[in-house]
């Protein structure tokens, strides 16, 4: 009987501490780890980063430069059980026991609502101003000339590696919903 009740309070501690958890990192503060080059030279493949979900959870704009993360799924929407489920993925791709989900983009803040961000010539101008990037890998490949006004309640969001990144150039303005939030540390 002992025994039996031992092993039940080891397994009420394991789960109470497994929801803490989970509670944490869907609303407080979260590690994940890149994947992919697109947002070298400042963040590497396999590189782990913590991550401040407070934005999220409070619903904040973020500010220009900021690195994010993203729900990269813009044209649905996201919901309390969305932020419950992110966390389980990330434990196990921070564990390298899964991948990490694809939707989960990692970017940067380049538009906020009401801004027209605006390519050409392989330049970025926001608000009619050209953007000097330090932080990007290499200048951008000239394309086709692309202007937006970014709605309100959304944002621009571009990777540092623009010759090798799927950010807002193809997936549009994210929602501020959909920005999980904030890169405040990389290991």
């Amino acid at each position: 009987m002992k025994l039996i009740k031992e092993i039940a309070d080891w397994t009420y501690s394991l789960v109470i501490a497994l929801a803490l958890a989970i509670v944490i990192n869907a609303f407080v503060f979260q590690p994940t780890r890149v994947v992919g080059s697109s947002m070298e030279p400042n963040l590497h493949n396999n590189d782990y980063v913590f991550v401040s979900k407070l934005s999220h959870t409070f619903v904040g704009t973020p500010d220009y430069n900021d690195i994010v993360i993203i729900d990269s799924r813009v044209f649905r929407e996201r919901s309390v059980k969305d932020d419950l489920a992110d966390p389980v993925s990330t434990y196990l791709s921070v564990a390298k026991l899964a991948e990490v989900d694809n939707h989960i983009w990692i970017k940067r803040v380049i538009g906020k609502p009401g801004d027209t961000i605006e390519i050409k010539d392989g330049q970025l101008y926001r608000n009619g101003t050209l953007i000097e990037e330090s932080y990007i890998r290499e200048p951008m490949h000239a394309a086709t000339p692309k202007k937006v006004t970014i709605p309100s309640g959304q944002v621009y969001v571009l990777g540092d590696n623009r010759n090798n990144s799927s950010d807002s150039r193809y997936i549009g303005p994210v929602p501020i919903s959909h920005v999980l939030g904030k890169v405040v540390m990389v290991l």
